[in-house]
């Protein structure tokens, strides 16, 4: 996903910094976008490498007006077989790592006059999903948090929401049989899909919007498609 929003950036015209700890994947699909692009490794976890990210955003493209924290993990067990290790782990880069990321970008986002904050939830953070505790955890804090970084940085007009994916063809779902016979579109979404609405959060074309959610679920939290033997 964070590959698909890159590019689609960059094709309107962004010039972006891509961040991750996959440093031959990251340097790879900066390569490919052209000199629009850098790769720089980013451990969401870590302040110092988010304010390395910051300074070349600012040093190498002039500023910083977008930042989007797409980066994540799942782990799952049921809740009474989940372990502090998942839970701390999860919440670290989850949750953590978005902070991490609003904290180092505010100085940037303040000095260019306006900002767009970009959260990547979940519809987990919409709703409960047995086995994933720690998953659904950070992504409900992470659209309360959304709404907070809102309220604290409107004044500067800094915009923040957050985008809430159903299940998306990703590598991280590669290799997972997930039913889509239930929700109303019947199929998984397509990162380019979620790129687009990123795509709009960080333009002007959204100058309005700030503390919302933004669902791309194929209609999943609408609610559930009956088995056709029940229609």
């Amino acid at each position: 996903m964070g590959a698909a929003q890159a590019q689609r950036l960059v094709e309107e015209g962004a010039r972006v910094i891509i961040g991750d700890v996959l440093d031959e994947e990251g340097a790879s699909t900066a390569a490919a976008l052209g000199d629009n692009a850098r790769f720089l490794h980013l451990d969401v976890t870590k302040p110092e490498d988010w304010d390395a990210a910051v300074a070349a955003a600012v040093s190498e493209f002039g500023g910083l007006d977008i930042l989007v924290n797409n980066a994540g993990i799942m782990n799952f067990a049921p809740v009474d077989e989940y372990t502090l290790e998942q839970w701390n782990t999860i919440i670290a880069i989850n949750l953590t790592g978005t902070f991490n990321g609003i904290k180092a970008a505010i100085p940037a986002l303040k000095l260019s006059g306006k900002g767009s904050i970009i959260n990547i939830s979940s519809t987990a953070g919409l709703k409960g999903f047995g086995s994933f505790p720690g998953y659904t955890a950070a992504k409900f804090a992470t659209r309360g948090l959304t709404k907070a970084v809102a309220i604290d940085l409107g004044k500067y007009n800094i915009r923040a929401n957050s985008v809430h994916p159903g299940n998306v063809r990703t590598p991280m779902t590669d290799g997972y049989d997930i039913d889509q016979s239930g929700v109303p579109l019947a199929r998984l979404g397509e990162a380019y899909e979620l790129a687009n609405l990123v795509l709009f959060l960080a333009s002007d074309e959204s100058s309005f919007s700030t503390g919302a959610e933004f669902i791309a679920d194929g209609g999943e939290m609408a609610g559930s498609v009956p088995p056709a033997a029940d229609i």
